[in-house]
């Protein structure tokens, strides 16, 4: 699990909870089903069973992958809509190809992060490189989505690609934790990710027996999903591990610890943790689109199905019918 290392993680600033932080309690702690996603590729569903209470303002988050492709294997997604919301493609290992109608498009690699907002809507598709698929190789990544509040659902497309070397490195006092903050903010350290609704993304890479206590700010929610190994959450150390999310309640910190024992191939504990401010807006929620009446669903699908979120762009001197 590539993502971004160092080689000596206490030359880095060290990061750990104000010692009257009231530690978040776990509200409760959910496994991720199974399923398929675009073109047939492995998805665990992080968020699935979990109230929208605890989630606001994020939406849903696939775990893609941990998958090792062989030749001609290597899927992704075919092109399609979205508007309302934001989508966070964070690959760990691998390589993913982007465009969108707007004429927006790259590449991500390991470590790297493409931060879409889709506002009032836009095509896209996502999908490993030719020569990844002729090659296969291994791919996992995490998708995100994040809630515009109902003043900028409507605004412009864009999106950012951040990438694995820009991200603000941290870790905690002993140095047993290295830290990725993505977007918004960890003891004043601040990620590059732009984000129009306040949040948090980390990526802490734990090595076996570790745990930190960090910092979280009251007015954000919590939760923790683990990418790979096993550990504890919470000052009462529930255990979790592979496939499960975390739930927080209230409090001023959030503590994770790694078990002294990982699997043989899983050297450490892989997290990621997120906080957000809700946006306490109601929610009108189908596949790609995420609105806040079912009129404004209604009106996306119509502008999706008359052509308004965009067109396909031609490829290789091919015309929009020969796609």
């Amino acid at each position: 699990m590539p993502a971004v290392t160092v080689e000596n993680p206490l030359t880095l600033p060290r990061v750990a909870a104000p010692v009257d932080a009231v530690p978040r309690p776990v509200i409760g702690v959910t496994t991720a089903p199974s399923g398929f996603e675009g073109e047939g590729f492995p998805v665990r569903r992080a968020f699935a069973g979990i109230h929208h209470r605890h989630l606001d303002p994020f939406i849903m988050m696939d775990q893609m992958g941990e998958v090792d492709y062989q030749p001609g294997e290597p899927k992704g997604t075919p092109w399609h809509p979205h508007r309302g919301f934001e989508t966070v493609t964070y690959i760990i290992d691998g390589v993913f190809d982007h465009q969108d109608s707007h004429g927006g498009g790259g590449t991500i690699t390991n470590g790297d992060t493409q931060w879409m907002t889709a506002g009032a809507g836009l095509l896209h598709i996502e999908a490993p490189p030719e020569h990844l698929v002729m090659s296969g190789g291994l791919f996992h990544g995490l998708q995100l989505w994040v809630n515009l509040p109902a003043r900028d659902k409507m605004m412009a497309p864009r999106y950012q690609d951040i990438r694995g070397g820009n991200v603000r490195l941290l870790t905690s006092p002993d140095g047993g934790a290295l830290l990725r903050v993505i977007a918004g903010e960890l003891d004043g350290h601040e990620g590059p990710g732009i984000t129009h609704t306040p949040i948090t993304m980390i990526h802490a890479t734990l090595a076996p027996g570790a745990e930190i206590t960090l910092p979280w700010r009251e007015d954000f929610n919590g939760l923790a999903y683990v990418l790979a190994g096993r550990g504890a959450v919470g000052a009462e150390r529930r255990p979790i591990h592979l496939g499960q999310t975390a739930v927080f309640g209230g409090g001023g910190s959030l503590t994770v610890r790694a078990d002294e024992k990982q699997d043989s191939h899983t050297p450490d504990l892989e997290v990621v943790l997120l906080g957000g401010q809700p946006i306490r807006e109601p929610i009108a929620h189908y596949g790609p689109f995420v609105m806040n009446t079912r009129e404004e669903l209604l009106q996306a699908f119509e502008d999706f199905q008359k052509g308004r979120l965009g067109t396909i762009p031609a490829v290789h001197g091919m015309s929009e019918g020969g796609l």
